[in-house]
């Protein structure tokens, strides 16, 4: 089960789910960079473990222990707490798809509010008490207004987004009733980019959910052209606007909230976003010209479960840490490029098998 292994009673350690995923490889490492110890849990299936050894080569770094395990199963996920002395937890581990949602949503309750209690429960046994929960920006759903900050209601429209809003309420509760237990929960708005060696980036199993990479496919000639869900929304140019945030800085937040997690116990909930909106084909002439190459696209009916605009007030985080992104739309198309030419099957010879994504 374990690739490598650090000896119980090795100081700082964070356990990070879904760490072979897109954030999670990222994540790990942001947090091999600024000395923490990682253990990871994922069972790989919509990530390969190979992705371990470009992880060691940015960090220059080993990731101390690669459990591979389904955070449902009570058991081997205990097995883990009991052999390291784990500090504390950061939670990526879900299935993160919209649109599969849809058509999936029983999967995605079981998967992503299951593993999220099964989870609390190691580290209730194991007297772990902090917790960095990633959370997302689509529990606002189809919001009103322009800037939404934290006290905007939860409107989720998908199951998705509805699952992680019943992780959120969970979380809160359990808080409530465990008053060590210290929980940031991070809200983020479309993570997206790469890291700038161009080693890790965003390698989707068959056809990407994610706008950047079915962009970047279609950059590098995997894809005829990109299809545009929904040309009629009630913004510009009548595409969805997102709120897009460089994967550099969303681990870079997850990292400062690990230093922020002793300020106090409880749960705080805090919104990861630039505060500015790019519609679909913003995002489209950006990659363009930071590839160099035309992006054909035809404009198709709405996704089930899409809004118009999702655009993130992060200002409490600003106030609360001092942490804002520094990185702009066209850094992300530039770093998504540079891991797309250097990558164009993404990576390669990784064994992938159905089940959880990062």
């Amino acid at each position: 089960m374990s690739v490598t292994s650090t000896p119980k009673g090795a100081a700082a350690t964070v356990l990070v789910t879904g760490g072979a995923g897109f954030i999670g490889s990222h994540a790990c490492v942001e947090l091999l960079d600024h000395g923490y110890e990682v253990i990871v849990v994922d069972d790989h299936s919509h990530s390969s473990p190979q992705v371990f050894r470009r992880v060691e080569r940015v960090a220059g770094r080993f990731v101390g222990a690669v459990y591979e395990l389904d955070i449902r199963d009570r058991r081997a996920l205990s097995a883990v707490f009991d052999r390291h002395r784990v500090d504390a937890v950061v939670h990526f581990a879900a299935h993160k798809a919209v649109g599969e949602s849809t058509r999936m949503p029983v999967q995605y309750y079981d998967n992503n509010v299951g593993g999220t209690t099964s989870l609390l429960l190691a580290m209730r046994a194991h007297d772990v008490r902090r917790l960095v929960f990633s959370s997302s920006c689509s529990v606002y759903g189809d919001a009103r207004g322009t800037l939404l900050d934290e006290s905007a209601p939860a409107r989720p429209t998908n199951p998705y987004a509805a699952s992680k809003w019943l992780c959120e309420r969970v979380l809160a509760d359990v808080c409530r009733h465990w008053p060590d237990l210290a929980v940031l929960c991070l809200r983020y708005f479309n993570p997206t980019g790469a890291h700038p060696s161009g080693l890790l980036g965003e390698s989707p199993d068959g056809e990407p959910d994610n706008l950047m990479p079915y962009v970047s496919q279609v950059a590098i000639g995997r894809r005829d052209h990109l299809r545009v869900f929904g040309g009629d929304y009630p913004t510009p140019d009548g595409t969805a606007i997102r709120d897009y945030l460089h994967v550099m800085d969303t681990v870079e937040a997850h990292r400062v909230a690990l230093d922020h997690l002793a300020d106090r116990t409880g749960m705080r909930i805090f919104n990861l976003g630039s505060g500015h909106g790019s519609s679909v084909l913003d995002v489209v002439r950006a990659f363009s010209a930071a590839s160099g190459r035309p992006i054909p696209y035809d404009v198709v009916g709405r996704r089930p479960g899409d809004v118009p605009e999702l655009v993130a007030d992060a200002r409490a985080v600003a106030r609360a840490w001092g942490w804002r992104p520094t990185r702009d739309l066209a850094a992300m198309c530039r770093d998504a490029w540079h891991f797309q030419k250097l990558n164009p099957h993404g990576y390669a010879g990784s064994a992938r098998r159905p089940g959880t994504k990062e």
